[in-house]
């Protein structure tokens, strides 16, 4: 029901995602009345594969993640994670309010042992293809032990979703040189040299998108993490701006625009934000992926897709095993 245009964007969503994969099963957690009128025709073309799961409060989207807990424990948001904990459900794909969704989570599902803090990972396009970031909000400050675990914790994404045996990780810094960064970055630079993780040092900004040497997982705090996501985005919106108003001045440029059609229109494929749609809360007991709040059904369906992705990866069980391994190695040392 969460988003910002609930179930007109999730229920497509949600069919699109069942006629691609047979074995998927979803509950559809929202007004049951809303919900039963939209997938009518659906119940009987899916039969077992779908079913509604009523809750009668919705999270708003600027409710305070606290209040919401609180208050309502009978919404949408807070049933479908419930599901998760219960084990009738494998993962909970949500367009909801991020803050909400996060002390929901970790209120229900709680953390998995050794690890102090979740982290938001996502996938950004980049020269290379794509790169995978964390933390992007779920903390504004971390330590050298939260990075370092949330380094341990994105590498087994990385590996489920990429299928690469030893994600090269670079740890976000405004400079490659060892002496720069702040005491927080270098004591977590020293613990990521000492692990056994592929660690190939500090990384910039630039290589977020553009870097010379190409990185699978960049680690930051949240506060940084965030701000260079939504500094990304802004980017992205500027150039399309520009380029549309580019080719739309006068009569050459718009017969300029039409034959520079395809290249643009691929260019515009390879970076569609649609595509790279949902973030994974890691460190839980259990998987919650985020969807943007602004996706539409194609975002929706992308943001599905990595939840199925994740669950037959068994990325929960194999994180909480390499964490476990992490601190064992951490002691030796």
């Amino acid at each position: 029901m969460g988003g910002d245009f609930g179930p007109q964007v999730t229920v497509p969503a949600s069919l699109a995602c069942l006629r691609t994969n047979p074995g998927l099963k979803l509950i559809m957690v929202g007004d049951q009345a809303i919900l039963s009128s939209m997938l009518s025709s659906a119940m009987s073309e899916f039969k077992n594969r779908i079913s509604i799961q009523h809750a009668s409060q919705v999270v708003e989207m600027d409710e305070a993640p606290q209040k919401a807990l609180k208050n309502k424990k009978d919404s949408s948001m807070r049933v479908a994670i419930n599901l998760v904990q219960e084990g009738r459900a494998d993962a909970c794909v949500s367009a909801g309010n991020t803050g909400a969704l996060m002390a929901t989570a970790r209120f229900v599902l709680k953390m998995i042992p050794g690890i102090e803090r979740p982290a938001i990972i996502s996938t950004l396009p980049s020269i290379f293809g794509h790169t995978h970031m964390l933390d992007l909000g779920a903390n504004v400050d971390s330590s050298a032990e939260h990075l370092y675990q949330f380094a341990v914790m994105g590498e087994e994404v990385v590996k489920a979703v990429e299928n690469i045996d030893r994600p090269r990780i670079g740890l976000l810094n405004i400079g490659e040189e060892d002496m720069k960064g702040n005491e927080q970055v270098k004591a977590a630079a020293k613990l990521l040299e000492n692990s056994s993780l592929n660690y190939i040092g500090y990384v910039e900004g630039n290589s977020i998108n553009a870097g010379q040497v190409k990185v699978d997982l960049i680690v930051t705090d949240g506060f940084v993490g965030n701000v260079a996501l939504k500094s990304i985005e802004g980017a992205a919106k500027m150039i399309g701006h520009k380029l549309k108003h580019s080719f739309s001045k006068n009569l050459l440029s718009k017969l300029a625009g039409l034959l520079a059609y395809p290249v643009l229109k691929l260019f515009k494929d390879s970076i569609d934000p649609r595509l790279y749609n949902g973030a994974s809360f890691i460190g839980l007991r259990g998987l919650v992926i985020k969807s943007h709040g602004g996706a539409d059904a194609l975002a929706f369906e992308t943001a599905i897709h990595l939840a199925e992705l994740e669950v037959t990866q068994d990325v929960i069980r194999k994180i909480g095993e390499k964490i476990e391994r992490a601190l064992a190695e951490q002691v030796i040392a």
